[in-house]
């Protein structure tokens, strides 16, 4: 099916069904009830999911498949989104203009940095892009502000030319079908919602995995392999590495282009923030969270990480009071005490404790996890019919 295998066929209809399927899968406790906390079927929150999802599968190729750890590639994120606003500001508001124009900028914005980036290997290259990062993110905030607008951000104000406006809609569209409407569906306690920019987003998202998969499976991913495994090998054997590492990179800063243009479609707001370090070492945890070299894994560690980031920092000192009323006065204080310091504004300390733990544990991240577990079932069931296939030949004593 679609030049796959039928694992990988498997694969892409299992994540095709998770991700059509989320409104009702986040949404799994009753509106009314206590449980519901932990529901994530927000459309802001379901669009983040597959956006970052987005982000991290193009992070992949260049980490995961090729070796070559970015810690800026949050630049090109940013590239994208600003490229998309642009073409809210001199067009109109339709999306399809302005994804296409942050795909082709991060692409070439890629393409011009990448010869001087890729020159290097290792933590050599790893700092170079910490410092690209730094640098892409200071021009932001400063000196191009013309362009980006600084601090404050750039967004669409009404003395824009907006020369394709017309009567159109005044938010972002597909060609009239607003990206923040939404149906909700009411069955009995629940309460499910279906907005049309995340769905858009997923089949996004789904493309862009099917891609992966036959970069993964192709002679190019191949020879991407054959670079993470030993570079200088490959050189001692006349092939020359740097132009699949560059097309990788480009690839990638591509995705994250992409990344950046959904997030500017369903909020027309682009900010330097966007271009921090901080985001480019989110989508590094993404990657190895769910497991770096995977398929699937991508877009595990980032739906892992936001609902994570969703749950925990909603948490606050009066909800963990309720939680642990039961408990005696002085115990109750002091687990509150300890776990607001992991919550909160402070939830970026649980998601670091867990990144600690993933890589002690489970160095191949979700993936590996899921695999030991279903190793583990398939040996021990094969084990218990064998000992009862045992007990009844064996003869009585």
């Amino acid at each position: 099916m679609l030049g796959l295998n039928r694992k990988d066929t498997t694969l892409l209809i299992i994540v095709a069904i998770l991700a059509l399927a989320a409104p009702v899968i986040l949404n799994i406790f009753p509106a009314d009830s206590k449980m519901a906390f932990f529901n994530s079927g927000y459309p802001d929150l379901m669009q983040r999911f597959v956006i970052f999802g987005i982000f991290a599968i193009g992070f992949n190729i260049l980490f995961g498949l090729t070796g070559y750890l970015s810690f800026g590639h949050a630049a090109f994120l940013g590239v994208g989104s600003y490229a998309a606003v642009w073409m809210f500001k001199l067009l109109n508001y339709n999306i399809v203009p302005a994804i296409l124009l942050s795909i082709i900028v991060a692409g070439l914005f890629s393409v011009v940095i990448a010869g001087y980036l890729c020159a290097a290997r290792g933590i050599y290259f790893s700092i170079l892009t910490l410092a690209f990062a730094e640098m892409s993110f200071r021009l932001a905030y400063s000196v191009l502000t013309p362009l980006t607008n600084g601090e404050t951000g750039l967004q669409v104000y009404n003395d824009d030319p907006q020369i394709l406006l017309g009567n159109g809609p005044t938010v972002p569209h597909l060609f009239g079908l607003e990206m923040r409407s939404r149906a909700v569906v009411d069955v009995g306690p629940w309460e499910f919602t279906f907005p049309v920019g995340y769905y858009l987003c997923a089949i996004l998202m789904l493309l862009s995995f099917y891609l992966s998969i036959r970069i993964f499976r192709s002679p190019f991913g191949m020879m991407l392999r054959a670079i993470k495994s030993n570079q200088t090998r490959m050189s001692y054997t006349g092939l020359n590495p740097k132009p699949y590492t560059l097309a990788a990179f480009v690839i990638s800063g591509m995705y994250a282009g992409l990344a950046g243009g959904l997030l500017a479609a369903m909020d027309p707001l682009a900010g330097a923030e966007r271009m921090q370090w901080t985001a480019s070492g989110e989508v590094v945890i993404m990657a190895i969270l769910g497991g770096a070299g995977t398929l699937i894994g991508p877009i595990l560690g980032a739906g892992a990480i936001k609902y994570l980031e969703n749950v925990f920092s909603k948490m606050n000192e009066t909800l963990l009071e309720s939680w642990f009323a039961f408990l005696p006065h002085w115990l109750q204080e002091t687990l509150v005490w300890v776990i607001s310091k992991f919550t909160g504004e402070g939830w970026h300390l649980t998601l670091g404790a867990l990144f600690m733990l993933v890589i002690i544990f489970l160095p191949g991240g979700l993936v590996e996890g899921g695999q030991k577990i279903a190793a583990r079932l398939r040996r021990k069931k094969p084990a218990d019919d064998t000992d009862t296939d045992a007990a009844k030949t064996k003869p009585a004593e």
